[in-house]
């Protein structure tokens, strides 16, 4: 299963940081608030997204 998450959501759920960390990303970089990430099935169960 694949979890789809924008910049914006994960704003707002506290996670924007690992979620950085995940995809190799830094404050240098430019991200859109609706650019979407694609997590594992497992990179979302360690976001505490699903269970």
């Amino acid at each position: 299963m694949k979890i789809m998450i924008t910049q914006g959501e994960a704003l707002e759920k506290g996670i924007w940081p690992e979620v950085m960390k995940m995809f190799g990303l830094n404050q240098e970089d430019d991200v859109w608030a609706n650019e979407e990430f694609v997590l594992s099935e497992e990179q979302a169960k360690t976001l505490g997204l699903i269970s």
